[in-house]
């Protein structure tokens, strides 16, 4: 008796969830998404477009209004600028630097730590707990790391029998790949975490029978890991070009784009036009450029994807 009223109960909670949703539950859902709406149009897409419509005018920050429309003025004053393409090349050099480790490491050490049977919880916290410090402390951290006679690395340097030379932060050829190490050491976490989590979902179930049909552990890696976590490499490969493409914060706060302007970044231009210059139209036509360069990046990205997926099925 029992059992035939949990069976019509049941019956009558599968009827309840395939019934097609009504007006109230849209409202409701309404309702809920309207505060993010608020916030979405507010800070995101209404400066975005603002943006936008400030890099066809002579706008300054010192005076109110867009100013004269000047049309494509600023874009091709951009163009024109040595220092724009420095920054753009200077740029893409940090995404070179450090989007390959960012990728490579963190795969490996997932794989690493997801087959360790003690100590785990230690070795994922160690290797996420940079990344939730802030971007000064990093930095300083770093600067401290590479002051030249004083620092750990010069004091590495004597260790091994090397003369200190005056400090990579201090040379044109390698203040950037040092800020690229320092990212690399920070950032590396959440692609870890990334990866840890796309391993927990491949069922063990496969590694098994593969070690019964005689399969090596690198065999395995290759030929099950690799091609299952396709997917999320090529969201990790996305997340760290687009991170790294938005460089500002340790440049910035570790080099402030010196020695001379050998590590100026996109951004950090962008940030003195518009702030000490005071031109904010030429810097949101900067800005506009960056903006389209890391949406062909995407769109890139997004149809190499689609291809391999199509090639798979």
């Amino acid at each position: 008796m029992r059992t035939g009223v949990r069976r019509s109960e049941s019956r009558a909670t599968a009827k309840r969830s395939a019934a097609p949703i009504g007006k109230k539950d849209g409202r409701a859902a309404w309702l809920f998404l309207i505060p993010f709406g608020i916030f979405y149009l507010a800070f995101l897409l209404g400066p975005t477009l603002y943006m936008f419509v400030m890099s066809f005018f002579n706008t300054s920050a010192v005076r109110t209004g867009l100013g004269k429309f000047v049309g494509l003025k600023n874009y091709a004053e951009m163009f024109s600028r040595a220092d724009f393409w420095d920054a753009m090349w200077h740029t893409v050099l940090f995404t070179i630097y450090t989007t390959p480790p960012l990728v490579i490491l963190a795969f490996v050490l997932a794989v690493l730590s997801n087959r360790m049977r003690r100590g785990q919880w230690f070795y994922r916290l160690a290797l996420f707990l940079p990344y939730i410090l802030p971007s000064g402390t990093i930095s300083l951290i770093w600067v401290f790391i590479f002051t030249p006679a004083t620092g750990l690395w010069a004091w590495v340097q004597e260790l091994l029998g090397m003369t200190p030379g005056t400090g990579i932060l201090s040379g044109e050829h390698t203040a950037m790949i040092g800020i690229a190490i320092a990212t690399v050491w920070w950032t590396l976490g959440f692609n870890f975490v990334l990866y840890l989590a796309g391993l927990q979902e491949i069922p063990r179930e496969i590694y098994e029978a593969a070690a019964v049909d005689g399969a090596t552990e690198w065999q395995q890696i290759l030929r099950i890991t690799i091609p299952l976590l396709g997917r999320t490499t090529g969201l990790v490969l996305l997340l760290q070009i687009i991170a790294s493409l938005k460089i500002f914060d340790q440049v910035y706060l570790m080099t402030n784009g010196g020695p001379g302007t050998s590590t100026q970044v996109a951004l950090q231009l962008v940030t003195g036009v518009a702030f000490t210059d005071n031109r904010t139209g030429a810097a949101s036509a900067a800005s506009v450029l960056v903006f389209i360069l890391i949406m062909i990046v995407a769109g890139v990205r997004q149809l190499v994807g689609r291809i391999s997926a199509r090639n798979e099925a």
